[in-house]
């Protein structure tokens, strides 16, 4: 019996059956929710290593559709942005939003029913308060000194 494949052209619940090393392109593209808090500056402690989520967007966010304006050429504007990838999720993970659907199954938990694959739609993600839609503030407009006064508890 083959798989059925959906509107989207993906096989249904593929993140199940795949290791995360073995997703196409494509199928890692499509496991992103949306929710756009990979582009919120965040904030380590040198100490514990406890990561800080902040509401300070990377000058790239578009605070309305909580994408990346300028995802295929991003590094050409911020050179230190992560290209999170299956081969470097082990030593980036911890630094990923509690709700982002990378950190999920790499720590092998189901995807939430607000989850776009889970919805069919890729509202739900806003719709459920997950996404940072109009709850960011530029970087250019907060000098790094003051990213302290922007932390928010995860997940928002």
């Amino acid at each position: 019996m083959t798989d059925v494949i959906d509107r989207s052209g993906l096989k249904p619940r593929f993140w199940q059956r795949k290791p995360m090393q073995k997703l196409s392109d494509r199928e890692w593209e499509a496991l992103c929710d949306g929710c756009g808090k990979c582009c919120l500056n965040k904030l380590e402690d040198e100490d514990t290593g406890e990561v800080a989520l902040t509401c300070v967007a990377c000058r790239l966010l578009d605070d309305e559709t909580c994408r990346c304006a300028h995802y295929e050429n991003r590094h050409q504007f911020v050179p230190d942005c992560i290209v999170l990838r299956p081969d470097n999720i082990d030593s980036h993970a911890y630094w990923m939003p509690m709700t982002c659907a990378y950190r999920l199954v790499w720590e092998g938990k189901p995807l939430p029913d607000w989850h776009p694959l889970i919805s069919g739609t890729p509202d739900t993600v806003h719709d459920a308060g997950i996404s940072v839609r109009h709850r960011t503030v530029s970087e250019f407009d907060k000098p790094i000194e003051e990213w302290e006064d922007f932390i928010i508890e995860e997940p928002i």
